[in-house]
């Protein structure tokens, strides 16, 4: 375990390869889980101000269960997770003409017309930070859907530190992101 700032990091980031295969994954990783996406408190309001961009590319399900339920809700564990339909996709998912589940926000943000990008939890997947009373654990999530990530990473001789590099910083820093990268190569 590595201590940055005020973050436990696992070792993991720095030893695991990893490189989203969408084309193989389809973007099952916003399909599958127990529960929505974590969701920052701060970007609730967000979440609501790009819902009228988005809104007619998303599923006529997912429409019901926002009007419903709003973009949000409290899981088990009593934190804020994206809405999800029939305990599946997102809320915010929409398709591609090749099938592959896609962010509806990150669309329109790529598409310039909304200046957030998507929740910084689904920014860093397979990365989660979780809270502790004195630290923030960032740690990587194995999960089996992301098998041929894995795969693709070690082809490329890509880390999860390295395929991150964007979100890590988008949440931690760019001076917290050098001291990781600080570690990585040293242990090399």
């Amino acid at each position: 375990m590595l201590i940055i700032d005020n973050t436990l990091v696992s070792e993991s980031l720095l030893d695991e390869c990893f490189c989203c295969d969408l084309p193989l994954c389809k973007g099952i990783c916003c399909v599958e889980g127990e529960s929505g996406a974590p969701v920052e408190e701060s970007e609730i309001p967000r979440l609501e101000e790009v819902l009228p961009i988005i809104r007619d590319s998303l599923s006529p399900e997912a429409q019901k269960v926002i009007d419903s339920q709003g973009v949000v809700y409290i899981d088990s564990d009593g934190d804020y997770v994206t809405s999800i339909v029939d305990g599946k996709d997102c809320v915010f998912t929409c398709y591609d003409e090749e099938g592959i589940c896609r962010c509806a926000i990150e669309k329109a943000f790529r598409e310039g017309k909304t200046d957030f990008f998507k929740p910084v939890s689904c920014h860093l997947y397979p990365v989660r930070v979780d809270k502790m009373t004195e630290y923030e654990a960032v740690n990587y999530h194995r999960w089996p859907v992301c098998d041929e990530a894995r795969k693709c990473g070690k082809r490329l001789n890509l880390k999860v530190w390295q395929f991150l590099r964007e979100p890590l910083i988008r949440k931690f820093g760019e001076e917290w992101y050098s001291q990781l990268q600080y570690f990585a190569e040293k242990r090399q």
